[in-house]
């Protein structure tokens, strides 16, 4: 048994589908991935593994009281075969190549959620079957499988056209076409460079027959004996001269500006790429890249594996980070020393500022308010610490 059969367990549907689901936007409700390969390109892969990077780092945390066997295999990773890294990582990925990615559900063998799986599928089409919209994915294996939509989660990017999947990439295929020609100047100029060649003028030939056996004549001798060596021109060849040819590379000015594109494109820049953003920097490519990544598959997980009612009574996946965690170790400090002094902070939580564990048996849990500071009730009354009476003033 492969992993196809263990993440698609439920039975088959025992006859076809009665069409495709119908759409607002009258677009067949098919997705295929985008033939451009733009995650062979060095630039733009780059781009998408700095975002699928700083992803994977999300915590996921599930709350409610819903569910508690799916509660407690989803602390410990979303299926049996990668943590929540990875599956973050992967989920990132596949949705910046396809602008669509698909979440499914893994059943164990009583037909239960028992985690959740990202996949990469040829094609998708939602069909319908029993009134109900189905999603039939298939594989590059051939293989073909239905699950029931609303068991699933879509998540897109650039979605306009399709009321349920993602546009191309197509927007991106002038930049990588820059890219590949440029690339392409490249080696053909380091090519050209390691050569060398030259034109002559040959004399005192009158037939087509004659010249051809002296050109044979001369590759031959000058060229074929593999020892090295000079080439001599006898005084039949006259106005000898070297061709050198200037392969057209593009100037930095404008390779700046097919990188920028791939920036703009994937909301990354090199300070990103190169792990040099922190503090406020980081903080705007949290708010612009990661967060809404995250609210998105918190949004898709929680409906896929809740029920409305569930949802309504508190039960829910969120994925977050702590964005403490990437200024400078000054702000670090300052922000530590007031939220402490205030009680806004425990020490636990400014512990894990710092990249540390939490302190054992509960410890940490334990608010800190300096001696100087008043607590003012909604009543109007103010106590300080190490008080015992409420005076009003």
């Amino acid at each position: 048994m492969g992993l196809f059969e263990k993440i698609f367990k439920r039975p088959k549907p025992k006859s076809e589908p009665e069409g495709f689901f119908k759409t607002l936007t009258a677009y067949t409700p098919v997705f295929t991935t985008w033939g451009g390969q733009i995650y062979e390109s060095e630039l733009v892969r780059a781009a998408i593994n700095a975002r699928a990077t700083h992803i994977s780092k999300l915590s996921v945390q599930v709350s409610g009281s819903a569910k508690p066997k799916l509660q407690t295999k989803l602390k410990a990773g979303p299926n049996e075969w990668q943590t929540w890294g990875q599956f973050l990582y992967r989920l990132s990925t596949i949705l910046d190549v396809n602008n669509t990615a698909f979440i499914v559900p893994v059943l164990d063998y009583y037909q239960e959620v028992s985690g959740i799986y990202p996949i990469l599928p040829n094609m998708c089409e939602i069909v319908q079957y029993n009134g109900e919209p189905w999603l039939r994915y298939q594989f590059r294996s051939g293989e073909f499988a239905s699950i029931e939509m609303r068991s699933c989660g879509i998540m897109t990017k650039f979605q306009y056209s399709d009321d349920f999947f993602g546009e191309s990439n197509a927007a991106l295929a002038p930049t990588m076409e820059l890219i590949n020609i440029q690339n392409q100047g490249i080696t053909e100029g380091v090519k050209s460079s390691a050569t060398f060649r030259f034109m002559a003028k040959i004399n005192n030939f009158t037939k087509a027959e004659d010249l051809a056996k002296e050109r044979q004549r001369f590759t031959r001798e000058n060229m074929q004996s593999g020892d090295g060596g000079i080439l001599l021109f006898p005084n039949t060849y006259s106005e000898i001269q070297q061709i050198k040819s200037s392969p057209f590379v593009i100037d930095a000015e404008q390779m700046n500006m097919i990188q920028k594109n791939v920036f703009n494109y994937y909301g990354v820049n090199e300070d990103i790429l190169q792990n040099k953003a922190y503090g406020d920097a980081w903080s705007a490519f949290y708010e612009g890249a990661i967060e809404p990544f995250a609210i998105q598959f918190s949004d898709v997980s929680t409906k896929m594996l809740f029920t409305e009612r569930e949802r309504a009574a508190g039960s829910f996946l969120m994925a977050t980070a702590n964005r403490l965690q990437y200024m400078s170790n000054t702000e670090k400090l300052n922000v530590s020393a007031q939220m402490a002094d205030r009680g806004i902070m425990n020490r636990d939580e400014i512990r894990e500022i710092w990249n540390l564990p939490p302190l054992p048996d509960g410890q940490g849990q334990a608010y800190t308010i300096r001696g100087e500071y008043y607590l003012l009730g909604a009543d109007g009354s103010v106590t300080r610490k190490g008080d015992d009476l409420t005076d009003g003033k």
